[in-house]
């Protein structure tokens, strides 16, 4: 860089200044110091000048590690600014055709990721969903992608962060005590609205608990993703097939609200074999406008769950719950067996679900007419779905692997659509890695129905 003349005096942009503080040491003078104010734009501390005994050496502009943050102030305008950066989009990529596939649920959602595009892995192993990190270390490095195996969950929440932020497709296999480590990040993710997804194969607790199956992880996925008012869409499968469609499905969610998308599994769903079809396309992900990708191009963008300005961080948040109302409004998913004519609805999710659907075959063999309302969106819960259904229900029974956390998710929806008033709700619950069986659950529809009839 050619020096400028001695007349001329270095001047700062405080939003392009990182506080690395090179310049300090450069001026013999002493005209530059370490900053005492955080920038409210970038949340960094910039540099403090104080010209009266600048020499304008320029040595300090030579140290600047940051184009145009520390410049001469010799009238010339900065550079021109660079074309706003365009979304590159992903492309459909025909994938041959074959016969299906006998999978773990663990080794289907991890195949699902590679087809939606996924080459970057962060993760700490953690039964029972170490085998879907397995494979992705096996089949990574041969797809010139990267499997990383982090020192903890809190450092592999943290590299999502920083890959999503990148614009790229990334994920994460965990457990329940590994998910609850994870959550801190997690918020940061959502307040920068940065993309990512988690496949929690939720295990019996709390504490270490052990490694059997439990859906106890439904309060943290729907209502505790970190602190402040956070959310996320969380898919719920109930078979290996489900894992791998749902996973795709979740690259798509994540990139196009921008956001983390969680995947509840249970402790047998991760471990289960199944029949697995593969879809008829794979995905060559594209690059999005907002991406910090490190290149020129997205230079000026900048990612951040900082606002410190009390009346910056509403805004944002408002923002952040119009997008929230937007995932309500078009997210919902169920799936319902038996509905049409149920005077007896169950409610279960997961492999749960399975274990009534068995049931309900049963209880139809006796005359009863029971069906199945399976969320398959525990957030947003499918509130939509359910509601025509009510109109000829008699009573509601709730089959889960926890201690009524997902009773507690249906009753606040349907409190919130003013729906269901009168009608009884009933569970049957097992807890510690023990699920609900067939026997148990046809057990409970009958006892449901005869209070019913004693009533």
């Amino acid at each position: 860089m050619t020096r400028a003349a001695a007349s001329a005096r270095p001047a700062l942009r405080p939003e392009l200044c990182k506080g690395c503080n090179r310049c300090v040491d450069t001026c013999a003078q002493g005209c530059i110091s370490p900053g005492g104010e955080v920038d409210p734009l970038t949340g960094l501390v910039p540099i403090d000048l104080s010209l009266d005994a600048c020499t304008g050496c320029g040595l300090c502009v030579e140290a600047c590690p940051e184009p145009w943050g520390l410049r001469f102030d010799d009238g010339a305008p900065p550079p021109a600014a660079a074309a706003a950066p365009r979304d590159l989009p992903g492309e459909q990529l025909p994938l041959p055709g074959g016969g299906a596939l006998v999978l773990k649920g663990a080794h289907a959602s991890a195949i699902g990721a590679l087809l939606a595009g996924c080459r970057h892995f962060f993760g700490y192993p953690i039964t029972p969903s170490t085998e879907g990190a397995e494979l992705m270390a096996r089949v990574l490095p041969g797809l010139g992608g990267h499997f990383v195996q982090a020192v903890s969950e809190v450092a592999a929440v943290n590299m999502i962060y920083g890959c999503g932020g990148a614009g790229l497709p990334a994920m994460t296999f965990t457990s329940s005590p590994g998910f609850s480590l994870m959550l801190e990040g997690i918020s940061y993710l959502i307040g920068a609205e940065v993309p990512g997804v988690f496949v929690d194969v939720m295990r019996a607790g709390p504490g270490l608990g052990n490694i059997g199956p439990e859906q106890s992880d439904i309060k943290l996925l729907c209502r505790g993703l970190g602190h402040g008012n956070t959310r996320a869409i969380v898919l719920a499968p109930a078979t290996p097939q489900e894992m791998l469609d749902f996973t795709l499905l979740a690259f798509r969610l994540a990139f196009a609200y921008r956001s983390p998308v969680m995947i509840a599994a249970d402790g047998y769903l991760g471990q289960m074999t199944g029949r697995v079809h593969l879809p008829g396309a794979l995905v060559r992900p594209g690059l999005p406008a907002w991406a910090v990708h490190g290149d020129a191009a997205h230079r000026p963008n900048l990612i951040s769950s900082i606002h410190l300005a009390e009346v910056d961080l509403e805004a944002h948040n408002e923002r952040l719950q119009a997008k929230y109302a937007r995932m309500i409004d078009a997210e919902q998913r169920a799936d319902l067996y038996r509905c049409e004519d149920a005077e007896l609805l169950l409610v279960a999710a997961n492999t749960p679900a399975r274990m009534a659907k068995g049931a309900i075959r049963a209880l139809r063999d006796e005359g009863i007419a029971a069906g199945l309302f399976r969320p398959q969106t525990l957030w947003p819960f499918p509130v939509r779905a359910l509601r025509p259904l009510l109109e000829r229900t008699a009573a509601l029974l709730v089959v889960e692997a926890s201690d009524g956390q997902l009773e507690d998710e249906l009753r606040l929806a349907l409190s919130h659509a003013g729906a269901g008033a009168g009608i009884p709700i009933h569970h049957v619950r097992r807890m510690g890695g023990v699920l609900p069986s067939q026997r148990e659950i046809v057990a409970g529809a009958r006892a449901a129905l005869a209070g019913r009839a004693r009533a």
